[in-house]
């Protein structure tokens, strides 16, 4: 009964309009907090991975709600595309962990971890939390550089362009790198 109140709240909550405030420029507030990848659960870093290359962090309401799901799936997908522009991914949402633990591997394909952030630290931080709903994350995707400064912002409810204006700004970035 929780998860359907919880769906129907995010569900209804689509006509809001997105808002981070954080932008190309801004730097990326680091954290460290549980993550799982796989099932298996570690203790992410966003400093450490930084140091490996840029990174696509994104939020997300709900593990196994549509939306998230629809998203989980295209980020997995994308993955060799991240990895080829030695990006990584990781998603960000309030549910806890026992929950990413099933997530990670069923929607996300064991391709990318997802992180825990019960206690909406991270989601504050970036500005991410949903308008209506403040205990759960706003869908909006950030791309972060190695230096932590953010590269690109984009934020909508609507998962389906997260994936590919992600790919397109780290396209741009390491392009801009080569010169």
């Amino acid at each position: 009964m929780k998860r359907l109140i919880a769906t129907l709240l995010i569900c209804s909550s689509v006509a809001a309009p997105a808002l981070a405030t954080l932008k190309a420029g801004d730097q990326a507030p680091t954290f460290t907090t549980q993550a799982s990848l796989g099932g298996q659960v570690f203790s992410y870093s966003l400093a450490d991975e930084l140091k490996k290359g840029p990174v696509v962090l994104y939020f997300y309401p709900a593990a196994f709600t549509k939306g998230c799901t629809i998203e989980a799936h295209l980020f997995a997908d994308a993955v060799d595309k991240y990895k080829a522009l030695g990006a990584t991914v990781i998603g960000v949402s309030a549910d806890n962990i026992d929950t990413l633990n099933k997530f990670s591997v069923s929607e996300c394909r064991s391709k990318f971890a997802v992180a825990a952030d019960t206690d909406q630290k991270i989601m504050k931080s970036y500005d991410s939390m949903l308008l209506s709903k403040t205990s759960y994350a706003d869908r909006v995707s950030y791309v972060i550089a190695p230096n932590g400064s953010i590269i690109y912002e984009y934020s909508s409810l609507d998962p389906d362009k997260h994936v590919a204006n992600t790919l397109q700004a780290l396209e741009q970035w390491t392009a801009k790198q080569k010169k």
